[in-house]
């Protein structure tokens, strides 16, 4: 039984030292944020659930809970869902200040672009931008 223990465990850490995590002589780990928000992301895929991918990471529950919780609160930003298409997607960007006028009297925007408000932050899109890549964005802005 104890070889078995041994082998889930080496089998483990051969799986993370090859997703770049650090593992001491100690059993303590470090974890790249890069590592945890893929974890995170895991969880949120159809069916996963938080003890099935801890499990599989080889870290208690809770912790994952801990990481899912900095990803909400935009502290960790999770990988972009693989969406088949090029590699990286980019969009062009304009901050501008709060009292900046950024809509005609009716508070529409001006021209052909996609405005996104969290707060005092107003990002203008391009109106040709992917709704997916949109949807990242509001994302990892968290934006209800």
């Amino acid at each position: 039984m104890m070889q078995g223990v041994c082998f889930a465990m080496c089998a483990t850490n051969a799986f993370l030292k090859s997703l770049g995590v650090e593992i001491y002589a100690s059993g303590h780990r470090r974890w790249p944020d890069e590592v945890k928000a893929l974890a995170v992301a895991e969880t949120l895929r159809s069916g996963a659930t938080v003890n099935d991918v801890a499990s599989r990471f080889g870290i208690p529950a809770n912790q994952l809970s801990g990481w899912r919780r900095l990803a909400k609160d935009g502290a960790l930003v999770l990988p972009a869902e693989d969406s088949g298409g090029p590699e990286a997607v980019f969009a062009p960007l304009m901050v501008c200040d709060a009292e900046a006028p950024v809509g005609n009297a009716n508070n529409q925007p001006v021209g052909d672009e996609v405005r996104i408000v969290v707060g005092d932050v107003v990002l203008h899109l391009d109106a040709e931008t992917p709704a997916t890549r949109i949807a990242h964005i509001v994302r990892a802005l968290r934006a209800p």
